[in-house]
């Protein structure tokens, strides 16, 4: 079968934030210093040298970049300053392009001011619908229960139908992303079984990012603080999605605190306030850590929004417990201004690497799996031959 080749994959790469891949010539150094590398999934070099050759439909449908963390030591040991760990991190965002069925993704990626325009309008049209609804239903001064501004059983219904768009998005994308690298980038049989064999997977790596948290060890370094905070920023929104999603009822009621919810609430605002201020202060400061030394549009679209997402919650929670009810409902809409194009962005932006992460993971599970157990049967043959 023909391989097909597009020369102008790595022109097309730099809108997605590669920039040096024509200065490797490929000495495997950081290959040999990659924690996660093996003889299955061989990176960064094999990507790179995919990507200099036009080979597109081979990265399409490989699971290599998303098995790197983009710890920065391949960048750091780079004799040629080709930063093969921001190239790896292209290569996401340009993979996630590619599962979008929308091209959403990749207007996004390729031109700031789509984005930026995309998420003020719907944080306008978000504002303009709660507003009318809020003056037509309720008074400005009730903050929940009779009279609402904004009732938290509306806000229940509305925060659902969002999440129920945004999870159709993620979930055709998923799909998409199964589809390219276990049907049309592998050359094997799956067994059905091994699809229930690794399910754990999915969950652990969800909730732990235990790989991220290995790419020190060859550093002999006991804690990765990226890791660190990194979990403690993805817990932290993970975990008030939740309570949004669930308990808003219980989370609007009040004045009084309801500890049961509250504290949850409290604990993830603190993952959010610390993680937004580590990752905005280091993409300012560049000098720490290699990979904040490069940051692509997207990336500062998404800590912002974050930054005034978690400032506005906690203005409104503030105001709420405090009495000053009808400052706190103009908070809550401006804070849901935010709310709203933030995660209808998710699929088509960095922030999909929630669910594309651990989705890696797992089907990497599985192919190592096959693969392992080819080479197996292959040299068992071989030895019987001779």
């Amino acid at each position: 079968m023909a391989i097909r080749i597009n020369p102008r994959f790595i022109d097309d790469l730099n809108r997605y934030g590669a920039e040096d891949v024509q200065l490797c010539y490929h000495c495997g150094d950081c290959t040999a210093v990659c924690t996660h590398s093996d003889e299955i999934f061989n990176f960064p070099r094999k990507s790179m040298r995919r990507l200099q050759m036009g080979l597109e439909r081979k990265i399409e449908t490989t699971l290599e970049p998303w098995l790197c963390y983009y710890c920065g030591t391949c960048s750091d040991q780079c004799p040629r300053e080709a930063d093969p760990g921001e190239t790896m991190m292209s290569l996401r965002r340009w993979l996630i392009s590619r599962y979008d069925f929308t091209g959403i993704a990749r207007q996004f990626f390729k031109s700031i001011v789509t984005e930026i325009l995309a998420v003020i309008g719907i944080a306008l049209l978000t504002g303009l619908f709660l507003f009318y609804y809020g003056y037509t239903q309720g008074s400005i001064t009730v903050y929940d229960g009779d009279g609402a501004f904004l009732p938290s059983s509306f806000i229940h219904k509305f925060d659902l139908l969002v999440g129920l768009v945004l999870a159709v998005f993620l979930i055709i994308n998923a799909f998409r992303m199964w589809y390219f690298i276990m049907i049309k980038g592998t050359s094997f049989n799956i067994p059905w079984w091994l699809y229930i064999k690794y399910i754990f997977t999915l969950p652990w790596h969800f909730l732990t990012q235990k790989r991220y948290a290995e790419c020190e060890i060859k550093n002999e370094a006991k804690i990765h603080m990226p890791w660190i905070v990194h979990l403690g920023l993805m817990l932290g929104y993970v975990i008030m999605l939740l309570l949004v999603m669930v308990f808003i009822e219980k989370l609007q009621y009040g004045p009084e605190i309801d500890w049961r919810v509250h504290i949850f609430g409290y604990l993830a605002t603190v993952g959010l306030v610390i993680g937004t201020i580590y990752f905005i202060r280091n993409r300012f400061n560049k000098t720490k850590y290699v990979q904040y030394k490069k940051s692509h549009s997207t990336d500062w679209v998404f800590i912002t929004m974050l930054f005034f997402i978690v400032l506005t919650g906690i203005a409104q929670h503030v105001f709420h417990r405090t009495g000053l009810l009808e400052l706190a409902n103009y908070i809550y809409i401006i804070h849901l201004m935010f709310v709203v194009p933030w995660l209808l962005r998710m699929p088509f932006s960095k922030w999909s690497h929630l669910v594309y992460r651990p989705l890696a993971m797992y089907l990497a599970a599985i192919q190592r799996d096959v693969i392992t157990k080819r080479e197996v049967i292959s040299e068992s043959l071989s030895i019987s031959v001779k």
